[in-house]
């Protein structure tokens, strides 16, 4: 076993100090740099919250027409039956969901049900989006 000499110790313990030290050392703009390369990349702003700097869209809806809306996100089931989704087109399908009412043809596609995610996975939809894709559908499934 090989012992160390104390001067060998204490030219390490200053290396590390040195080390440790030269990390603290930064220049302002050296910080500042830093700083804003961990800053988060995006944040959340609810309507209404004035700290984000930037107009908030209003809940209201994507502003998208319903037959847009469709063709982003309900088609892809919708038109081709994926995952037991009832067809527009197919008046037999819809009938049968007709009879339980349209209050619960919109909660159905609001919340989800079976297979089909809530609001068809179209999160910039308002609840009123979605009863006017479920309208659009029906009108064009009689």
């Amino acid at each position: 076993m090989k012992i160390v000499k104390s001067g060998t110790i204490k030219l390490i313990g200053l290396l590390l100090l040195g080390v440790t030290l030269s990390v603290h050392g930064f220049s302002d703009r050296q910080r500042a740099d830093i700083e804003e390369r961990i800053q988060p990349a995006g944040a959340v702003c609810l309507q209404g919250d004035s700290s984000c700097g930037v107009t908030v869209a209003a809940a209201g809806g994507s502003g998208k027409s319903a037959d847009d809306i469709y063709n982003t996100n309900c088609m892809a089931c919708h038109a081709t039956g994926a995952a037991g989704a009832p067809k527009m087109g197919d008046v037999a399908a819809w009938t049968g969901r007709m009879d339980k009412g349209i209050d619960q043809i919109y909660a159905n596609a609001i919340n989800g049900i079976n297979a089909m995610p809530a609001k068809g996975l179209c999160m910039s939809c308002s609840d009123d989006d979605v009863k006017s894709v479920v309208d659009y559908i029906l009108d064009n499934s009689k």
